[in-house]
């Protein structure tokens, strides 16, 4: 399943102004970093509760950040 990772995206740019900070805060890669934003490597856990603490994502809003799903238009859906 993929994610849309905007608001996230926004938030990292918001609190550390690139992902390669971001990345070196999460002390993972910046290429780790694009691929899970890219939906190509899922996110663990540990690294969502750390991204969160980073972040200052509050556990309510964690669906927002890492599980929100794309919408299909209805123009895409017939495609």
């Amino acid at each position: 399943m993929s994610f849309k990772y905007a608001k996230l995206s926004g938030r990292i740019k918001e609190k550390f102004k690139t992902q390669e900070r971001f990345a070196e805060a999460m002390n993972m890669s910046p290429r780790s970093i694009s691929l899970k934003l890219n939906n190509k490597r899922e996110w663990k856990q540990n690294e969502i509760d750390k991204a969160c603490e980073l972040l200052e994502i509050q556990t309510s809003e964690i669906g927002e950040f890492f599980f929100a799903n794309f919408v299909q238009s209805s123009e895409q859906k017939s495609a």
